[in-house]
């Protein structure tokens, strides 16, 4: 079978037929998945997470005990043992950015003292630098579609530039953490424009990062042909990345961080394979998914006011009618949060405040009224009582939107904070770790007799 001038991307009529026989053979009875007790997901029946570990880096909360029963409640979220509302406040008074604080809050488990947090922001600015012909050699070279894709084949090259990629010792893993919590902007925005200049045609730039700047400040500038921004701009993504940053050790990401970390490999490919993790859509690239959502709503409504027209294209969308007929209102509803997700509340506020300066309030009121239509479409059609609520990927589309970041980026956005939780999480494993993560599966198949080629 001849190789097409589409490279690796044909899909001849033979798989076709290859792709129903496997499908066939692999397909396991659904009920057995109830007779043998398995907890599909990791979850037990009700959708609560089986605990398969301990952290001590956050602490999320759904529910608390009220005469004695557990009740759901709104949402809190605990970075080291702060209330992430109190560490955002703590900011907002003090009128700076907080990214690189909660960082080293994360990694070493306790809050910085002025000189502490200082030393910390030199050590970032220090390793906020990539080896020498890297953007040329490997990222500019092999330009890619997918953002996610480039910054896990650059995660995994910078293995190559490392003298010391494969020590485990907790120095050296911090070391290899904090170079790639400083280099996660770089990676992400060079990628873009490799993509946009090489596969786009559009114009190249390639800033070097300012050592005055914030992590949200580098990002901005990197980005923008003129490298300009508003202190506004800056302070909300700054927001943005602190609430991104870490979320327990049972999301999908993080966990996969603890797992891979389990086997002993190095910080590179540890880090390549929670980006891949991160990368789905079910997981970190929801947020692209709410914003595609709305944009085809817009499509299909003309006054965004219209309470009625709204809820008929919710509708659609949980029968799959609209948008990517999966069924979904993304953005809508939590694994673990019912009442409220906390990040979502804070990040509510920041992007109101961004609408109102940048003119985006049709747009920001369209999404509230999703917001508190979407819950009572989805009780009636999914017939689903325990409530549903917004989550933080529900507001963070319309954020970067307003900012002018493209769809592209958005979830590289999301790993650029969710870099600092990985890290935490890799140097707690390798601390505490010691036995390698082997959950049971159980095999299913009958005993089959072999035959000889020639017999079958």
């Amino acid at each position: 079978m001849a190789r097409t001038n589409s490279g690796y991307s044909a899909i001849t009529p033979e798989f076709a037929g290859l792709a129903q026989k496997m499908a066939e053979n692999s397909m396991i009875n659904p009920d057995l998945y109830t007779k043998y007790n398995v907890k599909r997901g990791l979850r037990d029946l009700d959708g609560k997470g089986v605990l398969t570990g301990l952290t001590d880096i956050s602490t999320i909360i759904q529910n608390k005990e009220v005469d004695g029963k557990l009740v759901p409640c709104d949402g809190e979220l605990y970075y080291r043992g702060y209330n992430v509302n109190d560490i955002v406040n703590g900011l907002l008074d003090d009128n700076r950015f907080g990214f690189e604080e909660v960082t080293y809050l994360l990694l070493f488990g306790e809050m910085p003292t002025a000189t502490q947090l200082h030393n910390f922001k030199e050590l970032l600015v220090q390793y906020r630098t990539l080896p020498q012909n890297f953007v040329r050699d490997v990222i500019l070279k092999a330009p890619s579609e997918d953002m996610m894709n480039s910054i896990a084949r650059s995660v995994l090259t910078l293995f190559c530039y490392d003298t010391n990629p494969n020590d485990t010792t907790i120095s050296n893993v911090l070391r290899q953490c904090v170079q790639l919590i400083s280099v996660f902007p770089l990676l992400s925005v060079y990628g873009y424009h490799a993509y946009n200049h090489y596969l786009r045609d559009k114009s190249l730039y390639i800033h070097r990062a300012d050592p005055s700047m914030s992590t949200a400040e580098v990002f901005l500038s990197l980005l923008r042909p003129d490298r300009k921004y508003t202190p506004l701009e800056a302070k909300v993504l700054d927001m943005a990345l602190i609430l991104h940053m870490e979320h327990g050790g049972g999301n999908n990401s993080t966990f996969t961080t603890h797992v891979v970390t389990s086997s002993g490999t190095d910080t590179y490919s540890a880090t390549a394979a929670a980006l891949a993790s991160l990368k789905g859509p079910k997981h970190g690239g929801a947020n692209v998914k709410v914003y595609y959502m709305f944009e085809n709503l817009k499509k299909h409504i003309s006054d965004w006011k219209d309470d009625e027209a709204i809820t008929e294209y919710l509708e659609k969308l949980l029968d799959k009618k609209a948008f990517d007929q999966k069924g979904l209102i993304y953005g809508m509803g939590h694994a673990v949060y019912t009442i409220s997700d906390p990040r979502q509340r804070i990040l509510k506020q920041s992007v109101r405040q961004l609408a109102d300066a940048e003119g985006y309030n049709a747009e920001f009121d369209l999404y509230e009224r999703v917001e508190r239509l979407a819950p009572q479409v989805i009780g009636k059609k999914r017939k689903i009582y325990k409530g549903v609520a917004a989550n933080i990927d529900f507001y963070s589309g319309l954020l970067y939107s307003m900012l002018n970041i493209p769809c592209e980026l958005y979830t590289p956005l999301f790993a650029t904070a969710r870099i600092a939780g990985w890290s935490a999480h890799r140097l707690e494993e390798l601390v505490n770790g010691g036995k390698i993560i082997r959950p049971a599966y159980m095999s299913i198949s009958n005993s089959k007799t072999y035959q000889s080629l020639a017999d079958r």
